[in-house]
C-alpha cells in the first residue's frame, strides 16, 4: 500500500472544492486572449490553464482553440505564426490522406473483406443519427461524417472502427468548422485519453480498475456486485466506449466532461472516477431493493440528463477521498 503525496492531496482537495462554492463563469474569449503575449505565446502555464478548465470550463467561443492545445494539435509552446503553419500543414495532410484513400479504395474493396464490412457498418450507424434539431435545422453533414470515419478506420491501426465512434465524431463535427479539424482532433483525442474508449485497448482496463476501486472504497457495495448483482459492472462498457455522452442532457455537458478528461486533472484516467460516481447514484436503490445484475444495469442506463459540472464535482470528491487512504499500488499506478 502507498499513500499519495501531500502535493497530490492538496491538488485534489482544490479540485473538489469547487462543488462547495458557486462556480466561476467559464473562460471566455477576453480572458482566453489575455493568456497570450504579443507574439501569441502562452504567458500562463499549462497547469494553470488546465486547472481553470477543470474548475470552470470553457465558453463555446474559445473551446475549439483551447481543445487544439489540450489534444496536442497545437504545441503549448507555439507562437501564433507557428499555429497558423500547423493549421495549414494539418489541412494539407488531411487532403493528401483523402487523395490516397480515393486511390486505394478499389484495392481495399477487392482484397480486404473487413473493409467492406466496416464501411457497411459505418453507413448503417450514420443512418440512425438524427441530423436535424427540433426546429428542422440540419445539424451535421452525414456524407462528411462517413468520409472522416472511413479515413480514420483506414489510417488509425490502433483504433479500428467500433460502434459508437460515429456518435463521438459527430460531437467533434458539431463543434468544429472544418473537416480536417474534426479528423485530427478525434485522432488526438483518442491518443490523449490513452484510447480509454477503445474496446480492445482501454475499455477492459477501465472496467477492471472500476471493480478494484469499488472493492477499495465501498466493500459493502462490492460484495453485492459480486453476488446477486454479478455481471452489472462488465455490462457498463458503453459508458466508456461512448465517453458517457448518452448520460448528459446537452452537447455542452458532453464537451464539458471531455475537456476535463483532456486536461489530465485532477488525475489520469478520471473517467473511472466518473463511472464510480455514477454507480454511487444508484447504490441506495440497488442495496435497498437487493437488485440483480440486469436490474442494476437498467438503473444505470436510466441515468440520463445528468449535469456535467455536478458529475465532475462528485468524481473530484471521490479522488480527494481516495488519496487520503492507504492506496493499493495498482490504483496509484492507474490514476497517477
Amino acid at each position: 500500500m502507498t499513500t499519495l503525496s501531500p502535493e497530490n492531496s492538496l491538488s485534489a482537495r482544490q479540485s473538489a472544492s469547487f462543488i462547495l462554492v458557486k462556480r466561476k463563469p467559464p473562460i471566455d474569449k477576453t480572458e482566453w486572449d489575455s493568456f497570450f503575449d504579443e507574439n501569441g505565446h502562452l504567458a500562463k502555464s499549462r497547469d494553470f490553464i488546465c486547472v481553470n478548465i477543470l474548475e470552470r470550463g470553457l465558453h463555446p467561443t474559445v473551446r475549439t482553440e483551447a481543445w487544439k492545445f489540450l489534444t496536442g494539435y497545437y504545441s503549448w509552446q507555439s507562437s501564433q505564426d507557428e499555429r497558423l503553419t500547423v493549421d495549414s500543414t494539418r489541412r494539407k495532410n488531411y487532403e493528401a490522406l483523402c487523395q490516397m484513400y480515393q486511390k486505394i479504395q478499389p484495392l481495399l474493396e477487392n482484397l480486404h473483406r473487413n473493409f467492406i464490412e466496416t464501411r457497411n457498418n459505418i453507413t448503417y450507424d450514420i443512418k440512425k443519427l438524427y441530423d436535424k434539431d427540433p426546429l428542422g435545422n440540419v445539424l451535421l453533414d452525414k456524407k462528411k461524417l462517413e468520409k472522416i470515419l472511413l479515413l480514420s478506420y483506414v489510417c488509425n491501426t490502433q483504433a479500428e472502427y467500433q460502434q459508437g465512434f460515429h456518435e463521438m465524431v459527430m460531437i467533434f463535427q458539431l463543434m468544429l468548422e472544418h473537416d480536417h479539424e474534426t479528423f485530427w482532433l478525434f485522432q488526438f483525442f483518442l491518443q490523449k485519453t490513452e484510447h480509454s474508449c477503445v474496446i480492445n485497448i482501454g475499455v477492459g482496463k477501465n472496467l477492471d480498475m472500476l471493480n478494484t476501486l469499488i472493492d477499495f472504497l465501498d466493500p459493502v457495495f462490492a460484495e453485492h456486485l459480486k453476488g446477486k448483482g454479478a455481471g452489472a459492472v462488465p455490462s457498463l462498457f458503453p459508458w466508456f466506449c461512448l465517453c458517457f455522452q448518452r448520460a448528459f442532457k446537452t452537447f455542452d455537458d458532453v464537451w464539458r466532461l471531455w475537456e476535463v478528461l483532456l486536461t489530465g486533472k485532477p488525475c489520469r484516467n478520471f473517467q473511472v472516477l466518473v463511472a464510480y460516481s455514477m454507480l454511487q447514484m444508484v447504490r441506495p436503490q440497488v442495496l435497498q431493493e437487493s437488485m440483480t445484475g440486469d436490474d442494476i444495469l437498467l438503473a444505470c442506463n436510466n441515468l440520463i440528463d445528468l449535469d456535467a459540472d455536478e458529475l465532475i464535482s462528485a468524481a473530484c470528491i471521490v479522488y480527494a477521498e481516495l488519496i487520503q487512504k492507504d492506496v493499493p499500488q495498482s490504483l496509484k499506478d492507474f490514476f497517477l
